[in-house]
């Protein structure tokens, strides 16, 4: 499948999108460790034409549910757990959308802080912060989990930053485009290491390369690929960069190509760098500031994916921790994780920069969404 069938289908996903109900999905921080005033999960029906949300289920009695993820045909959601040791899945409704618990499994280390399920849906793998461990767990065909079948421990050198990266920290864990490796940000250890994928057994093995070095300080985070360039894109938390790579799927290797900065030439104030995505046809780039309270927004260019600032949209909120495109490509949500808000900024498909809707969703410390379009 060539790059242009590929684009063109991101394209029509977006469009069929705008002609579905979509629902939201919010996690939060609950417990008083994570200054968490969360309660849970909430469920949300989003308007696609006004961006409008409408609340419809809340899901208590869950600590700190702090990335969510749906899988591929939508049928099931599943929760890494902010300090917890286990993954939680839940059964989707179909019509309604809401959420039924089905069980918890052991991820093998503590404070899960992302999980990305493979092409097949039967294994999704979990990054474990607080351990510096990257664990595989089995999914079930009813949509359960099992408990993890095998648990990386990653080795490195910690970076500068005598408390924040004393060990391994990483934290985020993405699929390649072909399904074929798993990349995985290494805040503790300035680095992105990048493994090959079994598909059939679910064992991660280390590439020739390992992992690619990142300038010392920087502590990488977050990681999005280019929906058809050969090209990654990741948001250094501690150095409030974002770093360009040429990616080699031959080898599965990361090559620096350029790095910019995420803040203003003119702010002096402290920031750390947060989320990062990309807009499905890949022409922009948004990265969120914890700090400066903004988001960062970048044109990428079409032939070789290096960035080019376009300026700053202010996230109207304390600490946004997480940003997502829904599936209509519209509208971008922001979550301020310490403004306790949910904002929603209209999207130029043409210039790429945001516009503020002047809505706002109440939500205690919400830290991730994901959003189903199939139900």
């Amino acid at each position: 499948m060539n790059r242009r069938t590929l684009l063109g289908g991101a394209v029509a996903l977006a469009a069929q999108a705008q002609k579905q109900p979509i629902c939201a999905y919010v996690g939060c921080y609950t417990t008083p460790q994570r200054r968490g005033r969360g309660d849970g999960i909430h469920v949300y029906r989003m308007d696609p034409e006004s961006g409008a949300w409408n609340h419809v289920q809340r899901v208590g009695d869950l600590m700190n549910p702090s990335f969510l993820i749906l899988n591929r045909d939508q049928r099931f959601l599943y929760s890494v757990h902010g300090d917890g040791d286990y993954a939680t899945s839940f059964a989707v409704d179909k019509g309604s959308g809401m959420l039924k618990t089905l069980n918890q499994a052991k991820t093998g280390g503590t404070n899960g802080v992302h999980q990305a399920i493979d092409r097949s849906g039967k294994f999704m793998v979990v990054a474990n912060y607080g351990s510096g461990t990257v664990a595989v767990l089995p999914v079930r065909p009813d949509g359960a989990l099992g408990d993890f079948v095998q648990l990386v421990e990653l080795r490195g050198k910690p970076g500068t930053h005598r408390t924040e990266q004393n060990t391994s920290h990483p934290h985020h864990v993405v699929f390649d485009p072909t399904g074929r490796f798993v990349l995985i940000p290494d805040k503790g250890f300035d680095c992105v290491f990048v493994f090959r994928f079994d598909p059939v057994s679910g064992k991660l093995s280390p590439t020739e390369q390992g992992a690619v070095a990142a300038r010392a300080g920087s502590a990488p985070r977050h990681l999005a690929f280019h929906p058809t360039l050969p090209v990654a894109w990741v948001i250094n938390e501690l150095g409030n960069t974002v770093t360009t790579y040429n990616w080699r799927v031959h080898d599965g290797s990361l090559r620096p190509a350029q790095i910019l900065p995420s803040l203003p030439p003119d702010f002096t104030g402290d920031s750390t760098g947060a989320e990062i995505i990309t807009s499905a046809d890949g022409r922009f780039v948004y990265c969120s500031n914890r700090g400066h309270d903004s988001v960062a927004m970048f044109a990428a260019d079409p032939k070789t994916g290096m960035l080019r600032s376009i300026g700053w949209a202010p996230s109207l909120g304390k600490t946004p921790r997480f940003i997502a495109l829904d599936p209509t490509q519209r509208f971008l949500y922001v979550t301020n994780e310490q403004g306790d808000t949910v904002v929603p900024f209209r999207v130029d498909r043409k210039t790429g920069h945001l516009t503020a809707t002047g809505q706002s969703i109440k939500n205690g410390s919400p830290v991730t969404i994901a959003f189903s379009s199939a139900i």
